[in-house]
C-alpha cells in the first residue's frame, strides 16, 4: 500500500493553487479554490461530482449503502468502493462519508491541468477531513502514484488526510460484511449488551456465552451489533462460528 511517509509526497503545497469542483444540494456544479471548499462546504453532504456508470459484463454494479454512522444512503460506484465504504461506516473516528464528493483540479509544470476525484471523501468527528483512493491487491499504477501524491499534498495543505486503501483480506472483508448486516440500531439491546459485557469479561466462545444470556435466536443478533460497534471483539482474521473468542470491549479490529 502506497503510505504516507512516501517520498514520491510534493515537500509543501499552497490549497489555493488546487481549484474544488463539487455539486450543491440541488445537483448544481459548483467551482471554489480547495482551501475555501475544505473549510466551508459539507463534502461529505455532497453528491457524487462524477456518474458512476453501468458497464456491462461487471459482476458488481453501482448501488447504495445505508450508513449507520450517518442513517443515511452512500452512492457508491464499484465493489472496493462498497468495502471501503463499510469500513470508514465501522471506524469509530469518522463521523460521515461520501463517493467522489470532490474533484481537484491543478496545473502541472508543463502547463497541462489534470483533475482526479478521489473515490471516497470521510469527516473525522474531530471536523477533520480524509480523501481516499481505492487500490486493488496487483501494483498501483505510475499515474495514481503521480496523483496520489499531488492529494496527499493538497490535504495536508488543508489539514486533512489522504490515503491509498488497498482491500482487507477476504476473510475480514467476508467477516465484516456478515457483521454489517446487524448494523441497523434496531439490533441494539442496552440491556442485553450490559450483561454481556459481564458474560465476556473473560475471552469464551460465543455460543456459550450467548446461551448463559438467553435464548440464543434472539441473543446472537444483539452480539452480532455488539461485534460491528466494538463493544464486543473477535479475532476477524478467522473465519467467524459459533465458537469463535469473544471478549468484551474493541480489539485490534475495532476500525480494520
Amino acid at each position: 500500500m502506497w503510505q504516507q511517509g512516501s517520498s514520491a509526497y510534493p515537500a509543501a503545497a499552497d490549497p489555493w493553487r488546487y481549484s474544488a469542483r463539487f455539486k450543491d444540494p440541488y445537483g448544481g456544479e459548483q467551482r471554489m479554490p480547495w482551501g475555501e471548499a475544505a473549510r466551508v462546504v459539507p463534502l461529505e453532504d455532497c453528491g457524487p461530482v462524477r456518474p458512476f456508470p453501468l458497464r456491462s459484463g461487471r459482476r458488481f454494479a453501482p448501488g447504495w449503502w445505508w450508513s449507520a454512522t450517518t442513517g443515511r444512503l452512500v452512492h457508491y460506484g464499484s465493489g472496493v468502493m462498497r468495502t471501503q465504504v463499510m469500513l470508514l461506516d465501522r471506524d469509530p473516528s469518522v463521523m460521515a462519508m461520501a463517493c467522489r464528493s470532490v474533484e481537484l483540479s491543478w496545473r502541472e509544470s508543463e502547463g497541462t491541468v489534470v483533475s482526479h476525484a478521489p473515490h471516497l471523501m470521510g469527516r473525522f468527528s474531530d471536523g477533520g477531513g480524509l480523501l481516499l483512493d481505492c487500490a486493488g491487491r496487483g501494483e498501483i499504477s505510475p499515474r495514481l502514484v503521480h496523483r496520489a501524491a499531488v492529494m496527499a499534498a493538497a490535504a495536508r495543505a488543508v489539514g486533512w488526510q489522504y490515503r491509498i486503501a488497498s482491500p482487507p483480506e477476504p476473510v475480514v472483508a467476508a467477516n465484516l460484511g456478515w457483521l454489517s448486516g446487524y448494523r441497523h440500531p434496531r439490533y441494539r439491546d442496552t440491556a442485553l449488551l450490559e450483561e454481556a459485557v459481564q458474560v465476556f469479561a473473560r475471552p469464551r466462545p460465543l455460543i456459550e456465552g450467548a446461551r448463559d444470556l438467553g435464548d440464543t435466536i434472539r441473543v446472537l443478533p444483539a452480539l452480532f451489533h455488539a461485534l460491528w460497534t466494538g463493544a464486543l471483539s473477535a479475532p476477524l482474521n478467522e473465519p467467524l462460528h459459533e465458537r469463535v473468542t469473544v471478549t468484551a470491549g474493541p480489539s485490534e479490529w475495532a476500525s480494520a
